[in-house]
């Protein structure tokens, strides 16, 4: 059975950094896509980042390109997300995201497949 549990989300302040990590069990880890997906309040679940675990391309969205940085420690089955220069905009509830890799980074983080596990997300709060 595939889990994945996201934690490191907290309270900061506009400037500050915050690191996410997202640990997957029970994944078929060759070939697989893991990512981070976010929601606002009110808004829909936007793609953040997504990598293949075995490395490969990266895709990253507008909105978080140059701020965000995605990496993965393999030996610990877990994936990061570096936040630095948050904005209150960041703030929302993250969300860790997995499937197979017969699809493309930018399929599942543009949102046109839906990874097909996920975890239940943690909060990011981002002060003025």
């Amino acid at each position: 059975q595939v889990q994945v549990l996201e934690f490191g989300g907290g309270l900061v302040q506009a400037g500050g950094s915050l690191r996410l990590s997202c640990k997957a069990s029970g994944l078929t880890f060759d070939g697989a896509i893991i990512g981070w997906f976010r929601q606002a309040p009110g808004k829909e679940r936007e793609g953040l980042s997504c990598v293949t675990w075995t490395g490969g391309n990266t895709y990253y969205a507008d909105s978080v390109k140059g701020r965000f940085t995605i990496s993965r420690d393999n030996a610990k089955n877990t994936l990061y997300l570096q936040m630095n220069n948050l904005k209150p905009e960041d703030t929302g509830m993250y969300y860790c995201g997995a499937g197979s890799g017969v699809v493309t980074e930018y399929d599942y983080c543009s949102g046109a497949i839906d990874f097909p596990y996920w975890g239940q997300g943690t909060q990011v709060t981002v002060s003025s």
